[in-house]
């Protein structure tokens, strides 16, 4: 349980991540990850990092229980820790492919939508069900995957979007059976890691550098109305239901 790296193939190193039973990461969880993907991108040696997760689904977003548990001070953590796990992803020297099985949820948004290309499996969902959840954040990660106005309404009504609708959108790679996905990430990330390493590096900063949006900047201005939330009452008014029957 937790983040491990492997290096399957010359040139690729893979991040997997792994907190049964749904990849709803603790604060360290999300630490750590960040971690693991930036170590990844200084290794020289490295020039594609694949983002997996083992068990049910992608990622689950935070960990509402020990937010619930620990209130104000455990959402803060939270938010520092989200915010530099998507950052890691973003900056890491080298492209990140992230491949997606079932649900990527939340905080899942946040790292795919920071990824340089993905590929997904059939059964993959997509989506934020932060208002269901007494939270806020990440559509600046959202907008990357699907156009404006479907962002806002998936975002509004806390309705997924599949693999199948994201690749018709053009932000997902490929859709393959779940049996493939591994094969299918390391097949683009074979492609990729056949290019010079030295001139890879220079690609990921020359088109990081051309994004319209600041990505951190952007985030963090959201992360600024989860706390006016918590800090208001109604996040922990929302978020008591969570999980409750007859609540999503």
């Amino acid at each position: 349980m937790g983040v491990s790296t492997s290096s399957p193939e010359k040139g690729i190193s893979v991040v997997t991540v792994d907190f049964p039973p749904v990849n709803a990461l603790p604060v360290h969880g999300w630490y750590a990850l960040a971690d693991a993907v930036r170590a990844a991108g200084r290794d020289p040696d490295v020039r594609c990092v694949v983002l997996t997760a083992e068990g049910r689904g992608f990622n689950a977003g935070v960990d509402i229980k020990e937010i619930q548990a620990g209130g104000p001070s455990a959402l803060l953590g939270a938010n520092s820790a989200c915010a530099e796990a998507f950052a890691a992803v973003y900056e890491c020297e080298v492209p990140v492919v992230a491949a997606v099985r079932g649900f990527c949820l939340g905080g899942g948004i946040g790292l795919v939508g920071n990824a340089d290309a993905i590929v997904a499996s059939e059964d993959a969902t997509f989506g934020l069900p932060e208002l269901d959840r007494g939270a806020l954040g990440a559509a600046t990660h959202l907008a990357r995957l699907v156009p404006q106005h479907l962002m806002r309404a998936l975002y509004y009504t806390s309705r997924t979007a599949s693999a199948a609708e994201l690749h018709a959108h053009g932000s997902v790679w490929r859709v393959v059976r779940g049996e493939e996905l591994g094969g299918a990430a390391l097949e683009l990330a074979r492609e990729i890691a056949a290019k010079d390493g030295r001139l890879l590096r220079l690609a990921k900063a020359a088109i990081s550098g051309i994004d319209p949006v600041d990505v951190r900047r952007s985030y963090r201005f959201e992360q600024g109305f989860t706390f006016e939330a918590e800090v208001s009452g109604v996040a922990d008014r929302v978020r008591s239901t969570f999980g409750k029957d007859g609540t999503r």
